[in-house]
């Protein structure tokens, strides 16, 4: 018998279709191998997740949408279009031209630093007083009202434990770090929105009830407020508002909305980094998926618990008359914005309230980080590079 023969002594029959793996071994590694390529894209995915909620989606989510409905966790959604045409549209143009910045590809897609200084100029300045003074604002805000702790010390604590891991680490710290602080948000705010839920006894007491969260109190002395200031209103679970009297018309959320999310998803260098840090094409496009499918958590996790708490505390919540309002959270303007830390501390049991303010902190802390190594980029590779065009990698990373 040749060698050939004695690999041929199987009986052949119809069974056999091709080769198979049969051992476990084999199965195990094959599988590792998936879940190892599953978890890259993940980790990119999650991290621009968390890059892209951070305390102002608590506040200002929950806090709108005990004001005014569901409709405004439709941005949320609008922004998964946006990156689905950032991973097939706009990432293989910036991989293709070998950039790490959006202001480089602009350089070098028109042929002008001019753009490319004022674009990285722009960006930096809406960075400032916009991303990191709102992040800043909210997260303070809500820690002061769970916490009472002082609002400068707090602010301060969180800026220096943010700037050393992002300084020290680079984009790999920040990712990873975003990455676990996204799974910390999703696992907090669902048990929240859990705890939430069941006070309110369920979806439908939920959309019932919604409809009769009306302060006790809606005159004082010389305030008489109108009733359409304190009544909930009649479409606040519809998404698709009228374009005359909605206060979310729908031709605002379909065409503004979408331009606004085109260019956050698209053009933004916190979006756009993480994904011109992904090893391959197919991780970049699966980031892209995975993080679109996260976007549709909000609307249940921060959205609808921000309607529970004008249910459960209607006086401090929907206030209307200011001396009310000013007893409440030192505004008279309205109170919508404890909506969510009200939820936290009178709803959920001690333990878990540390918990979730742990979920906060991770979502102030992935947000800040994210801006933080982004405007680095923005100023070193764009700015520094123009002052001084023969600066070593190492200068880079100290300007950085």
């Amino acid at each position: 018998m040749n060698v050939l023969d004695k690999y041929h002594t199987f009986p052949l029959n119809k069974s056999y279709v091709g080769l198979s793996i049969i051992g476990a071994l084999d199965t195990l590694v094959v599988i590792l191998y998936l879940l190892l390529t599953l978890s890259i894209g993940l980790w990119v995915g999650s991290s621009l997740f968390s890059a892209n909620i951070g305390s102002g989606h608590f506040m200002g989510l929950a806090g709108v949408g005990a004001f005014s409905g569901i409709a405004v966790g439709a941005f949320e959604w609008n922004s998964i279009f946006a990156f689905f045409v950032l991973g097939w549209i706009f990432v293989p143009f910036y991989d293709k031209a070998r950039v790490v910045t959006v202001p480089e590809y602009l350089r070098k897609r028109f042929g002008s630093v001019r753009i490319q200084l004022f674009f990285s100029f722009v960006s930096l300045l809406v960075y400032i007083f916009t991303r990191i003074s709102m992040e800043i604002c909210f997260g303070t805000m809500f820690l002061k009202m769970v916490l009472d702790t002082d609002i400068y010390q707090t602010m301060m604590l969180i800026l220096t434990v943010t700037g050393i891991y992002t300084v020290t680490g680079g984009l790999t710290a920040v990712a990873y770090a975003e990455a676990f602080q996204a799974f910390i948000m999703i696992l907090g705010s669902a048990i929240s929105m859990g705890y939430a839920f069941n006070a309110v006894g369920g979806y439908q007491q939920f959309v019932h009830k919604y409809f009769q969260a009306i302060p006790s109190v809606t005159r004082q002395g010389n305030w008489t407020a109108k009733p359409k200031c304190y009544t909930p209103r009649p479409d606040a679970f519809h998404i698709f508002r009228s374009p005359t009297s909605g206060d979310i018309p729908w031709p605002g959320l379909i065409f503004g909305g979408t331009i606004v999310s085109l260019f956050y998803g698209c053009a933004d260098q916190v979006s756009v980094q993480r994904f011109l840090a992904g090893k391959s094409m197919l991780h970049m496009k699966g980031g892209c998926l995975f993080c679109g499918y996260l976007k549709l958590l909000p609307m249940f996790l921060m959205v609808m618990p921000g309607m529970i708490s004008r249910i459960l505390f209607s006086d401090q919540v929907a206030c209307v008359v200011p001396p009310e309002c000013q007893k409440f959270c030192d505004s008279q303007t309205g109170c919508s914005t404890l909506a969510y830390p009200v939820l936290v501390t009178k709803v959920m049991p001690s333990g878990l309230r540390g918990f979730m303010l742990s979920t906060v902190c991770a979502s102030l802390m992935s947000s800040l980080t994210s801006v933080f190594n982004s405007s680095s980029a923005l100023f070193t590779m764009n700015i520094y590079t123009w002052i001084q065009p023969l600066s070593t990698e190492k200068e880079l990373m100290i300007a950085g």
